[in-house]
């Protein structure tokens, strides 16, 4: 079978093909490869009763143009068939937020996962507490034992696969099928593996949310958020995105439209170079463990092996124990690992981090200094003669 235009649907072609041919009108376009950037707010109609009838297809700024439609496009068909609708955001965080916003209200009880992103986990006990809403946190590995957790009043769950810090490995169809026993919302930040390595609405999840300030931008250029719904939640994902104004700028739209043709083979790169740097710190006698979902030894890697294609460049190591100056040392020697805190883009970067402080349903406890490391498109060899520097300036007499 094929379209009008001798290609195959889209639904027989493979994830790496609709990535480059999804939300592309050559036609319309004159004949260019990319749409152009839309900048306007106004949209004009041609009679008063167009006016009144609200009859364009599109009607202001804010609610989209041509460009934001061609990455909505995009996504979707990233997302799969599950896929209702996909809203843009002007950050990860936004888009976390508003859907927080769309599916609950006061009086309502959210469960989360105790390895969340931190400014999610500040938006709960933060906004959230104002407005009514009580947050309680849980194990990440809890499973289908999460049953036991639900209230009368719990509306949502609210997880990431894997936590971006810890890495601990949550299993997402055995906790939807919980929720939607007790008719609960499931929500999963899909940041690190991308709907490319984890579909995860065909497993359950009602909302799926990226910050594509990540791997769909992929230049550390821009600040991006997207939210993909199912049928069941994208009534309610629209209407908040509506509400609260919730609206991402043409230059970002096209930016990240411009990231997601070459998400594929990105991807592919961060997914190899991860883990051969994985492995080849593993066997570092200055580590104690690395935390990577996708290595054979990883207490998560049956469930990752089972619901994900593939692994993104983003993991942590556990160091053993030395003192904190030590570990500064080190990262002040790295000279292609930068100090940063986000992720997804070209380039490594090394940050020390502690959850200790805040994780309320376990307890983090790694035994040694921990330092998350995202592996950029450098030569793996130059980026580990830089760690092997780096190494030798920890071990050091300060």
């Amino acid at each position: 079978m094929t379209t009008s235009n001798g290609h195959p649907p889209a639904s027989q072609q493979h994830a790496a093909t609709r990535l480059v041919t999804a939300g592309r009108d050559t036609q319309g376009q004159r004949g260019f490869v990319n749409p152009p950037v839309f900048h306007g707010s106004t949209v004009l109609y041609p009679t008063a009763e167009d006016l009144h009838a609200h009859r364009a297809e599109f009607t202001y700024g804010r609610h989209g143009n041509p460009t934001t439609r061609a990455l909505q496009d995009v996504l979707m068909a990233l997302e799969g068939p599950q896929c209702a609708g996909v809203g843009l955001a002007p950050s990860g965080l936004a888009a976390i937020s508003t859907t927080l916003l769309a599916v609950l209200k006061a009086g309502d009880h959210l469960l989360v996962c105790d390895n969340v992103y931190r400014p999610t986990r500040n938006f709960c006990n933060g906004m959230l507490t104002r407005f009514g809403i009580e947050t309680s946190y849980f194990d990440p590995l809890i499973g289908a034992g999460i049953e036991a957790l639900f209230k009368p009043n719990t509306r949502a769950v609210l997880l990431e696969a894997p936590g971006s810090q810890s890495f601990e490995m949550p299993d997402v169809p055995a906790i939807a099928a919980a929720a939607h026993a007790r008719g609960a919302i499931m929500i999963d930040d899909n940041t690190w593996a991308t709907p490319l390595y984890h579909r995860s609405l065909e497993q359950g999840v009602d909302i799926s949310m990226q910050a594509a300030t990540k791997y769909i931008g992929g230049h550390s250029d821009i600040m991006f958020g997207t939210i993909s719904a199912n049928a069941k939640a994208w009534p309610k994902v629209s209407e908040a995105i509506r509400l609260l104004g919730v609206c991402a700028g043409p230059d970002d739209v096209y930016l990240a439209l411009r990231g997601v043709r070459t998400l594929s083979v990105r991807l592919a790169q961060h997914h190899r170079s991860g883990l051969e740097m994985a492995r080849w710190l593993a066997g570092r006698p200055e580590v104690d463990r690395v935390l990577h979902p996708a290595l054979e030894t990883d207490p998560g890697h049956e469930i990752w092996k089972r619901d994900f294609t593939g692994a993104s460049g983003l993991f942590s190591i556990v160091l053993k124990p030395v003192p904190q100056p030590a570990v500064d040392t080190m990262l002040n020697t790295l000279r292609l690992f930068g100090m940063g805190f986000s992720w997804g883009g070209f380039e490594s970067l090394a940050v020390p981090f502690d959850c200790s402080d805040y994780r309320t349903a376990t307890k983090w406890a790694p035994g040694g200094p921990t330092l998350r490391l995202h592996i950029g498109l450098e030569s793996v060899d130059d980026l580990k003669a830089d760690l092997d520097r780096g190494f030798a300036a920890l071990k050091a007499p300060l």
